[in-house]
């Protein structure tokens, strides 16, 4: 991403629609907004308003059936699922709400997996990230 362009996600237009049988079922209707670096935003709303189906797709996880989702300014919306699981791989990380770590690994190894599987393994980076979100104590 250059210098001049602070846009980290921009949706345009997003659709998100399921189809059950010959049934459509629309959940996301042609949103679009801005994040640029360093911006912090909030994602709310009742209970099946489409949170998740959105988080999936800044995610990575799916892809929107209309509009255009740029991520670091590459369209990631048409992409195939191997160039997705490497963008996410690369760019996004996830905190879920059940912590989904691996519970016979220490939570050193557990930082490290992401390095490990981008075919750069640190274990020193890990340490540090630890320290910074001030678990030293969980450094094995």
């Amino acid at each position: 991403m250059s210098k001049d362009n602070k846009k980290v996600i921009e949706a345009i237009k997003i659709k998100k629609s399921y189809y059950l049988g010959e049934e459509e079922y629309s959940i996301l209707h042609g949103i679009t907004f801005t994040i640029e670096k360093g911006q912090f935003i909030s994602l709310m709303g009742p209970s099946g308003s489409g949170k998740s189906t959105l988080m999936n797709i800044i995610g990575c996880l799916d892809i929107p059936t209309g509009g255009k989702y740029f991520l670091d300014l590459e369209e990631v919306s048409k992409l195939d699922k191997d160039k997705l699981a490497e963008i996410r791989n690369k760019k996004i990380g996830f905190v879920f709400q059940s912590f989904n770590l691996l519970n016979r690994y220490s939570s050193l190894k557990n930082v490290a997996l992401p390095s490990f599987y981008a075919g750069e393994e640190n274990t020193e980076r890990a340490k540090k990230l630890l320290v910074e979100v001030g678990l030293k104590d969980k450094i094995e």
